[in-house]
């Protein structure tokens, strides 16, 4: 077995301590050392131990690279003999370098990675314990009686001989949003305003598509927030501004006076939280008003609203018609239904229909005609009044295992709503970190920054029991004490 000399080996150039980057610093030279085979697969790695001293850092920061590594499947660690480079970099490296491609990938598709959550084991296992945001409890749903109205309207399709659908989508699921949003959330709507999305992030790709001139337009996004949906507009050609928020929401006086798109979570804001406060929901209206912008407003969890009397939708108090209001039912039914919807003014739906129809034409109609059916024979409100009692017990078990048995180490920020609760990080301590950290416990959490300096993890208790919940935080708590 060979092994690098910390002291001879890749030259590591690391920032001043001050800066925070250092254990990210450290992780990107050593994945680059690996990948350019200055490092070459079976190396044995040194002790983190060892480099740390040969480096002058603490050594958390190189088990926090080292485990990041083993994360994404760059390393494999072997019990009792160490850490060592992947031996699949080297059969990766030489086929780019035969097809003259700088470097190689590792055995993942980063894209999905991120869009999906927390990076594959190395081992190819997947979380033991899956704190992941915006996953819901699937256990919970009545599946008999969705496998009975897809086998209906498979009938009934096979029947008629359907043809291609409408773009805008087919009327009886759009007449039962209209009243399931004016039920749930007091938005005011008629089918004829509706426009049926494959989820969430197709409609912000429509909305991108049509106000976005590439080049000009600037979109305003929270910081922190959905990275996706600044993706979406960033794609289309928007120069993406993100505005800090604080426990009122979006800080709205921050937003450039230039922006004519600003996306917004006001009920629920991604991922701190917070609801958006009346003083700053009428600010921004009149922001929108005055500056000519539109406003995307994305309301994707608020069906889970566990005390309190909601605020209104910004919808609901717009009166000169800006508001698009942007749901779906991924976090109340299923993530791989992939249905979502926007609620746009009468002037803007044309315009999304043929952005739709140039896209995909739409949606599937048999899953359309499902969903449809599950929505008008109650089944919906029934599922989601039984999921909220649910998620509220988790919710106060992880509010109370914070406060009790993590006090000092993360600080729960409050909130009454959603399929997840966010916990910010003591002075000093680096979420990317202990979620690498975590992972490799198979455990997955997610990691909260911004560029104000926010630090803290997010924890959602859709796709994790009581059980779970205890022996997740209690591991998290271990691996905060070690880092102390």
């Amino acid at each position: 077995m060979k092994m690098i000399d910390p002291l001879i080996g890749p030259v590591i150039h690391l920032p001043d301590r001050a800066s925070g980057q250092l254990q990210r610093t450290l992780h990107e030279q050593l994945r680059a050392s690996i990948l350019e085979g200055r490092l070459r697969p079976g190396l044995r790695l040194p002790s983190s131990r060892d480099l740390a001293r040969s480096l002058g850092v603490a050594r958390i920061t190189v088990v926090a690279a080292y485990e990041r590594l083993l994360a994404e499947g760059y390393a494999v660690a072997r019990r009792g003999t160490g850490t060592f480079v992947a031996e699949w970099v080297g059969h990766v490296a030489a086929a780019a370098a035969a097809a003259g491609e700088p470097g190689g990938r590792p055995p993942f598709n980063r894209f999905a990675a991120a869009c999906r959550g927390p990076a594959p084991m190395s081992t190819g296992m997947a979380p033991a314990i899956d704190f992941s945001v915006g996953t819901p409890d699937v256990r919970e749903l009545r599946f008999d009686i969705w496998n009975r109205l897809a086998n209906r309207a498979m009938r009934d399709l096979c029947r008629r001989g359907d043809d291609y659908g409408p773009p805008q989508g087919i009327l009886a699921l759009r007449e039962a949003i209209a009243q399931h949003v004016s039920l749930s959330r007091a938005v005011s709507s008629h089918a004829d305003n509706i426009v049926v999305t494959s989820g969430a992030q197709q409609a912000f790709a429509l909305l991108a598509q049509v106000f976005v001139t590439p080049g000009e337009t600037t979109a305003a996004v929270e910081d922190p927030g959905y990275a996706p949906a600044a993706e979406a507009f960033a794609a289309a050609g928007a120069r993406a501004v993100r505005v800090p928020v604080d426990p009122e929401g979006i800080q709205v006086d921050r937003i450039p006076s230039s922006a004519r798109l600003i996306y917004v979570t006001p009920s629920h804001q991604f991922p701190l939280g917070m609801a958006l406060s009346s003083r700053r929901r009428a600010a921004l209206l009149e922001f929108a008003r005055e500056n000519e912008a539109v406003v995307i407003e994305d309301d994707y969890d608020s069906e889970f609203r566990f005390s309190g009397r909601p605020l209104d939708a910004l919808q609901t108090l717009d009166r000169t018609q800006r508001v698009f209001y942007v749901g779906t039912f991924s976090k109340s039914l299923f993530p791989s239904l992939r249905i979502g919807f926007i609620v746009a003014p009468p002037w803007a739906v044309d315009a999304l229909a043929a952005a739709r129809c140039r896209m995909d034409w739409h949606t599937p109609t048999l899953a359309q005609e499902t969903l449809a059916a599950f929505m008008a024979q109650g089944h919906l409100a029934r599922h989601v009044r039984r999921l909220r009692r649910v998620y509220a017990e988790r919710r106060s078990l992880i509010i109370d295992q914070l406060r009790h048995g993590m006090d000092g180490w993360l600080r729960p920020i409050p909130g009454d709503a959603g399929l997840h609760i966010t916990a910010m990080l003591r002075p000093g301590l680096k979420a990317a970190d202990l979620a690498g950290l975590a992972l490799t416990r198979r455990i997955a959490v997610h990691p909260v920054s911004s560029a104000s300096g926010l630090e803290g993890l997010a924890l959602g208790y859709g796709a994790v029991d009581d059980a779970g919940i205890r022996r997740g935080l209690d591991t998290l708590g271990q691996l905060l004490a070690n880092s102390a």
